[in-house]
């Protein structure tokens, strides 16, 4: 793997991610969190028919191409050969609805049909098991081959799987049907199955797309967004995760390798808020019950940075052994560290995550007295600690401090909390969160704002910059004329951004000085341009189609962007990113 230039498929239960070449390089089982069963996305220099390979090769191949369906993340490759013979893949995993509830199998469907010609291809299936360090043994039956392992996993086929499992050359005279997941049979004959799926799969997302309210200039951006932002909901629990791999490196050599498999509160709200923008309610709703499942497992709805997609512990961090690395650049971590940091924003995300539930009169679900009773208890949390030391959004594993986006995300909770009460007509309650609110805007005014800079800095008390303030004006905390705000701008823009894209920080870290742009920051920028407006509005824009154009072919962006030769490097894809897409065509729109 020399490049993210990938596209990415799945269901809600599974995702898969696809190479130009139309090989399978990155997929875990049984869910997004599980072992990656096709995993030569991080194998290094590996050749391609080594463990963990799912590729589908057309003999003297000289010309491919490559799409998604329009509106639906099913993807399309064309291979062709010299003499007019060629092959087209069709690759999906089944959603839609049956029997009254969601089906999502945990299964990827490969369809090839020959498009001209005399096609000859060959099929390499080599899932491996435990990150990589053993290989599957495999028994053939009538129409499939099984694969052994801890999750046992099976290939059916129309193919002739002793070809597969040699891996030889046969010929494709009509449409070839691949379905690959856990070892459960298939009833009949499996390409009518997989055509039947595929249709049904199609039309569901058809009619997804048409109950989005998506702006009408940058239409296709938003939809390829709000598309893979939901491909990151899990579909059994609501739970939302942050991209589908772990590992790829920030930057190049960096030993910045973090595994983003699980559900951080922080990145599910902005995922979650993202699509309730665009009219999509069922995600918030489905992924505020979950937030509330976790929380009603402690005594006192205490919350912590991340959690596994079915809202228990993560696994401690440790590294894969028999994986070099995305281009060989290790470590492959399994399980995140941040999860044993206090991150006290959390509970600002926790209660604005409710907000179109209090705020939004077309919200199917009001929010109540009693589901305002459960989010108090994260403002408490927010109350106690807007003024206490953490590690922050952005993690830093070396130190503590009091940083102001915490504090604001605390201001939030309970700013939040009075409107709510308000809504609810609940006086009392809506007094006792305005005087808390109050009070944590006066201090933060005070310890953050620093007049050298004429700027709120990254901490309390602080003299460095963070770019995550450019928030301040979405989250209310600051009006997106006041001078200050301006003057954070400017500061950010000094020292923060580098050519077109701004970084997170500038600062030295646990790991040294960042060597690439956090994408999710320029998007921020962009949002705080436009909320400006005048010529800075105009300056959004022209920045905005910049950005778009830093995207791979498909349309998705991965965490980390060098801003110099426009490189995606980070977790792929990023839901930040395709978020900050959403977010930035909504205000740029108004």
């Amino acid at each position: 793997m020399t490049s993210l230039d990938l596209a990415l498929v799945g269901n809600g239960s599974i995702g898969a991610l696809i190479d130009g070449e139309g090989a399978v390089v990155w997929c875990c089982f049984p869910r997004f969190d599980g072992d990656p069963v096709f995993c030569s996305l991080l194998a290094g220099d590996a050749p391609r028919d080594e463990d963990g390979t799912f590729a589908i090769e057309l003999q003297g191949a000289v010309k491919t191409e490559q799409e998604y369906l329009p509106d639906t993340p099913i993807l399309v490759t064309r291979f062709y050969d010299a003499k007019g013979g060629g092959v087209e893949i069709t690759d999906f995993s089944p959603r839609y609805e049956k029997d009254g509830e969601m089906f999502c199998p945990r299964l990827l469907v490969r369809q090839v049909r020959p498009i001209g010609g005399q096609p000859n291809i060959r099929v390499r299936v080599v899932p491996a098991a435990d990150y990589g360090c053993a290989k599957r043994p495999h028994a053939l039956g009538a129409n499939h081959i099984s694969y052994a392992g801890e999750q046992a996993l099976r290939l059916t086929t129309n193919a002739p799987t002793e070809s597969i499992v040699h891996r030889t050359l046969f010929h494709v005279r009509e449409t070839i049907t691949l379905m690959f997941g856990l070892d459960d049979p298939v009833a009949g004959d499996v390409t009518s199955a997989g055509t039947t799926m595929l249709e049904r799969t199609t039309a569901y997302w058809r009619n997804w797309v048409r109950s989005l309210h998506a702006p009408t200039e940058w239409h296709d951006d938003v939809i390829r967004a709000a598309i893979t932002l939901e491909l990151n909901v899990y579909e059994p629990t609501g739970a939302i995760i942050p991209a589908m791999t772990t590992s790829i490196p920030e930057a190049p050599n960096t030993g910045r390798t973090w595994d983003y498999r699980y559900c951080w509160p922080r990145d599910a709200y902005f995922t979650a808020d993202a699509l309730c923008r665009l009219g999509e309610m069922r995600t918030i709703e489905r992924y505020l019950a979950f937030l509330l499942g976790v929380a009603a497992k402690t005594d006192d709805a205490h919350l912590v940075p991340i959690y596994t997609i079915d809202g228990g512990p993560i696994p401690g961090e440790h590294v894969a052994k028999c994986l070099p690395g995305y281009r060989g650049m290790g470590p492959v971590r399994i399980g995140n560290k941040a999860s044993e940091q206090a991150q006290h924003d959390l509970y600002g995300e926790a209660v604005l995550t409710a907000e179109s539930l209090f705020l939004n009169l077309n919200a199917i679900r009001a929010g109540d007295e009693a589901l305002l009773a459960k989010l108090e208890l994260f403002g408490e949390h927010a109350a106690r600690l807007y003024e206490v030391p953490d590690a922050g959004l952005w993690e830093l594993r070396g130190t503590e401090r009091v940083h102001t986006f915490s504090s604001i995300m605390c201001w939030a909770a309970c700013d939040r909390l009075a409107k709510y009460a308000a809504r609810l007509r609940l006086a009392d309650r809506a007094g006792y969160w305005r005087s808390r609110a109050t009070r944590i805007h006066e201090v933060i005014s005070l310890r953050s704002w620093n007049a050298k800079l004429n700027a709120f800095t990254a901490t309390m008390d602080g003299d460095s910059l963070d770019a995550s303030l450019l928030l301040m004006p979405r989250l209310g905390f600051l009006d997106a004329d006041d001078p200050r705000f301006a003057g954070t701008v400017a500061a950010i823009e000094k020292q923060l951004k580098h050519g077109d894209f701004v970084y997170r920080y500038v600062e030295r870290d646990d790991f040294g000085y960042p060597e690439n742009a956090f994408l999710v920051c320029t998007f921020w920028y962009i949002e705080a341009l436009a909320a400006m407006g005048g010529t800075r509005r105009k300056e959004a824009r022209a920045l905005f189609e910049r950005v778009l154009a830093a995207r791979n072919r498909h349309g998705l962006l991965a965490e980390d962007l060098d801003p110099r030769t426009l490189e995606q490097w980070g977790n792929f894809p990023q839901t930040y990113c395709m978020a900050g897409i959403v977010d930035c065509a909504i205000a740029l729109a108004r």
